[in-house]
């Protein structure tokens, strides 16, 4: 039973499931997918960041802990009878700083040691030389002999040594031989082991440090398991519903239109071909605890890398979402291999919008409003810096140049803008800011393509608002004269000549010496 709205408790910032039920947190029983996975040995999880990964495993570790109190009126508790205490590794990767090449050794070491002084592991005579993957080994069989009980391995972003040094490869390395033999244990060792989970945000499969391990369930996609983490709307309305009317109190709004908000900034994600839509738990977590909306997931880490596989790939931002993608390059791919557009999907700025199954084609688009404008904003600062203290490019004034079809006056403040724009050499220029501009105007509202195709050519941007169309031509170190030319006799106009809107065209040159629209834009009515 669901207390009343002044009496919840939500647990933000909480992933410790004793806590939440002894400190009297709100829960979402999610206990009847863990009782899916006894019949089980062992698993693999892929979830993006703050999406409950480490709730699930310490809401596993309290089960096989026999911790029975803390289970008390969940789905669990009428499900099975066996309470039996098995001995329990929780090793979590999470907090690491994985500067050096010893910061792995050093946060191993330290769960290593408690385990054995827990299990009276006799290491007085180690050489100083013995592996972390030995010991762990030594430990996991010294743990079942004992208790009589089998262990219990769960370890929580076993790949974040790896993620936090993608642009290291030798480091990323170093760690990934030393999680190779850590993880080894886990088949070398099984006559010993109970069940063992793992989590993290990138597919096992190409990470490399698997290759001696064919045993792991990989559920991350199966349809069983799509709502193992997350809420889904029957869980808001049954756990949320007094959140949802403080959220609309203080917003201003009726708890439907609340609700409509919640779900347009927070749901939208999907895990499997067949999937309920799934919430962000830690936006709406964040959301009923402070009684109003705010990027909370976004602003809680920076997809900085993410940036980087974009610029490495040079994928054209238009082409980031949506997009086509075959289900074996969904699967298979991720943060570690060249197409990064499985690395949007596993970190959670992309997810599941349809699936064809007959071609196995997944479409992907941004989940929620939340993602969208948070992930596309930085992406317009990453290539423009300057926009986040310049105050000389009044936005405002731009939207309503805009709106208006004040063509001069939103030229000038684009040429402020991409004056700013760095960019690496002379080739690089014009995919450069034309990413900016298309950025740009889509954070403003307004409907914008790129590299659009026509019956003889592609426009390089065009926009469109509710009055106006804009069509833009830009060239690098040529004139205008020449881009607007390009513009008329390949009549880009054409597929527009039915709209009752005014058409601008715009010819521009990007002068790379002095980093200006030089000469001055060209821009016609027609």
């Amino acid at each position: 039973m669901i207390r009343e709205r002044n009496e919840i408790k939500y647990p933000v910032g909480i992933q410790s499931f004793s806590e939440i039920r002894e400190g009297g947190y709100l829960y979402v029983d999610k206990t009847l997918y863990i009782h899916k996975l006894l019949t089980g040995k062992y698993y693999f999880l892929s979830r993006p960041r703050r999406f409950g990964k480490s709730l699930l495993l310490s809401t596993i570790e309290a089960y096989y802990q026999g911790r029975r109190d803390l289970f008390k009126g969940l789905e669990i508790e009428s499900l099975t009878n066996d309470w039996d205490p098995h001995p329990v590794l929780h090793l979590d990767l999470n907090n690491g700083t994985y500067t050096k090449p010893t910061d792995l050794d050093i946060l191993l070491d330290f769960h290593l040691k408690e385990w054995e002084k827990k299990y009276e592991v006799d290491s007085e005579n180690d050489s100083p030389n013995m592996t972390a993957s030995i010991r762990f080994g030594r430990i996991i069989k010294q743990a079942y002999e004992m208790t009589g009980k089998k262990a219990v391995i769960l370890i929580d972003e076993y790949d974040k040594p790896l993620l936090k040094t993608l642009d290291e490869p030798q480091l990323t390395e170093t760690y990934r031989e030393i999680l190779k033999g850590l993880y080894a244990n886990l088949k070398t060792m099984d006559p010993y082991i109970k069940v063992a989970i793992l989590t993290g945000v990138a597919r096992f499969s190409k990470v490399s440090i698997f290759s001696d391990l064919n045993n792991l369930r990989d559920i991350s996609f199966e349809n069983e398991f799509s709502a193992i983490c997350g809420v889904t709307a029957d869980e808001l309305d049954k756990y949320f519903f007094p959140g949802i009317e403080k959220v609309a109190d203080n917003e201003g709004m009726t708890p439907e239109q609340a609700r409509l908000e919640l779900q347009r900034n927070y749901d939208g994600y999907h895990f499997s071909p067949i999937s309920p839509d799934i919430y962000n738990p830690f936006s709406l977590v964040n959301a009923f605890a402070k009684g109003e909306m705010g990027d909370y997931w976004f602003r809680t880490g920076t997809p900085e890398f993410l940036v980087k596989l974009v610029r490495r790939a040079n994928l054209p931002f238009k082409d980031i979402a949506p997009v086509d993608i075959h289900r074996n390059d969904l699967e298979d791919g991720g943060i570690f291999s060249p197409d990064c557009i499985p690395a949007f999907y596993q970190t959670g700025y992309l997810t599941i919008k349809d699936y064809d199954r007959s071609r196995k084609i997944f479409t992907l688009d941004y989940p929620n409003v939340e993602v969208k404008e948070g992930f596309l904003r930085f992406l317009l600062y990453s290539y423009m810096p300057f926009m986040q203290t310049d105050r000389s490019f009044s936005i405002f004034n731009f939207i309503n140049e805009v709106r208006n079809g004040e063509a001069e006056g939103f030229m000038k403040r684009l040429e402020s803008m991409i004056a700013g724009v760095p960019y690496s050499e002379k080739g690089s220029a014009e995919s450069h800011f034309q990413n900016a501009i298309y950025l740009l105007f889509n954070l403003m509202g307004f409907y914008c393509r790129m590299e659009e195709r026509t019956s003889d050519g592609r426009i390089d941007i065009s926009v469109e608002t509710d009055g106006y169309i804009f069509l833009f031509e830009f060239k690098v170190d040529s004139t205008p004269e020449a881009a607007i030319n390009q513009i008329e006799e390949k009549k880009y106009w054409l597929p527009y000549r039915a709209s009752a809107k005014k058409i601008f065209l715009i010819g521009a040159n990007f002068d790379t010496k002095t980093r200006r629209l030089d000469p001055k834009p060209i821009i016609r009515q027609l």
